[in-house]
């Protein structure tokens, strides 16, 4: 009784904490980490799970009642994300405008990213590349991942075009794994994805 209360405050407290969307792996297995875990480990171990678990799972919260740029807010493993948009002047857009599929990578993947792009990028000098790189990311419309085919090539706001891959029940897009789909928001809908997504260098 003791082990199934522990599981039981320890999905309440994920589930309150993450007005992104982020889900569990949806067994039954005994939670073996106490109720103080915070919110960096929780969302750690929920974008290390199999895509296909991620996507497969109908327990995450609600999120359609805030904005993309709100629910981007929320979650502090894609704050970089947040940042960048900051510095591209496209953080009023994500809020308002849409409806908009967004392909969000984690901080990790910009991490991932040559020394020194990041840095390159967020300077001022830089707005007109991060736009481009950015809004590589994102797609007209709302496309949920059922809507998804493999080979699918999606045209992005940049203008150049993203392929769909989709096998043993992952999605891939541009060869980034989706490691959190379906995350709704009132002005669109989001994957996480792991990896930066760059356009052709023109």
């Amino acid at each position: 009784m003791k082990k199934t209360l522990r599981n039981t405050s320890l999905t309440l407290l994920t589930a309150t904490a993450f007005a992104f969307g982020i889900t569990s792996c949806g067994d039954n297995k005994t939670a073996e980490t106490t109720t103080t875990e915070t919110t960096d480990m929780a969302m750690t171990d929920t974008t290390a799970m199999d895509p296909a678990m991620a996507m497969n799972d109908s327990s995450r919260m609600d999120t359609s009642g805030k904005n993309l740029a709100e629910n981007a807010m929320a979650v502090s493993q894609i704050s970089t994300l947040t940042t960048a948009l900051k510095a591209a002047g496209l953080d009023d857009e994500a809020a308002s405008a849409g409806p908009f599929t967004v392909f969000a990578p984690t901080n990790a993947a910009f991490e991932a990213l040559p020394k020194g792009a990041l840095d390159g990028l967020l300077k001022p000098e830089s707005k007109q590349k991060l736009v481009g790189v950015l809004t590589y990311h994102v797609v007209k419309g709302r496309l949920m991942a059922a809507d998804l085919k493999d080979g699918q090539q999606l045209t992005t706001i940049q203008g150049e075009k993203l392929t769909v891959s989709t096998a043993g029940g992952k999605v891939t897009v541009n060869g980034a794994n989706v490691v959190q789909a379906d995350v709704l928001s009132n002005n669109g809908v989001a994957h996480v994805i792991d990896q930066v997504l760059m356009p052709a260098a023109k």
